[in-house]
């Protein structure tokens, strides 16, 4: 395990060198104003690295910013106090090279499956032919070949994350953020989408923050976890996860011994924070 304010890289992390993939978060603090009027915390001094090519899970209770930092990351909101830097360069806005994949898939209703993962290049400005033979490759990547005229109604849920993986990855960015994107699925296509994701970004190896309630998601697929505390959201600790990659199936990391071993660390240090946060909830004491 790894101290609060250790930013060393893990043994598992890639190899991609792209010093604008680096992600530095720095003291970051998040204050809201409640309905009432009072100020509300919700991230506390906030600090951890991703560096480039590097897969960063973050989890804890629900509550604790961990949704809250992803927003800072990408820019879709400020910070009340810290910093957080991509490539060295402090995000003020939506950064260029970055995508996002969420709990719930923002598939267009009234485009096709490849409309909708053409878009991306479109508004890039790549030809629309170009844009078009992109976005059949990658729907060959994720299993969808024969698809590509259906629209987003005519899927199941697996279908869809396939779809938005598909429309994420497509402009091989340089920093994916993705906030609980299989937390909807059921516990054999979670697997199943879980391994697809693990050799999608293999390919490409974009930085990635991956925000999971689920602590064997992260310990699967992540190089690094990071464990935040109840309300108002830290950090923790740092786990790196040092089982050796390509990990292949997901269903048989979580049978290795040394799998079970770092879950039950990580559990360990987490198992506070949810009981503290359940009990906050629950209108205990914390």
């Amino acid at each position: 395990m790894a101290s609060r304010n250790d930013v060393a890289v893990s043994p598992g992390a890639g190899n991609v060198g792209r010093d604008s993939a680096r992600v530095e978060i720095s003291g970051l603090t998040k204050r809201f104003l409640t309905p009432a009027g009072e100020v509300f915390t919700a991230l506390e001094d906030v600090s951890f690295t991703v560096e480039p090519g590097q897969f960063c899970a973050v989890v804890g209770p629900t509550g604790c910013g961990k949704s809250t930092t992803l927003s800072m990351v990408s820019g879709l909101d400020r910070p009340s106090e810290g910093s957080v830097t991509v490539g060295g360069r402090e995000v003020d806005g939506v950064a260029d090279g970055v995508s996002f994949m969420f709990q719930t898939d923002a598939l267009l209703p009234w485009k096709t499956v490849l409309g909708n993962v053409l878009m991306g290049p479109v508004f890039r400005g790549v030809p629309k032919q170009q844009a078009q033979a992109s976005a059949r490759d990658w729907l060959r990547r994720v299993g969808l070949t024969g698809f590509e005229d259906r629209y987003p109604h005519q899927l199941s849920g697996g279908m869809r994350k396939r779809v938005a993986m598909a429309a994420a990855l497509i402009n091989e960015p340089k920093i994916l953020i993705m906030d609980e994107p299989f937390g909807a699925l059921d516990v054999q296509t979670k697997a199943i989408m879980s391994t697809e994701l693990l050799g999608l970004w293999e390919q490409i190896r974009p930085s990635v923050i991956f925000i999971t309630h689920d602590l064997d998601e992260a310990v699967a697929l992540a190089d690094r976890v990071v464990v935040m505390t109840s309300s108002p959201g830290s950090v923790k600790a740092v786990f790196d996860i040092d089982l050796p990659r390509p990990r292949g199936a997901v269903q048989e990391i979580r049978f290795q011994p040394r799998f079970i071993d770092l879950q039950h660390q990580i559990w360990e240090t987490l198992r506070e924070e949810v009981e503290r946060a359940y009990a906050r909830t629950a209108g205990g004491t914390a």
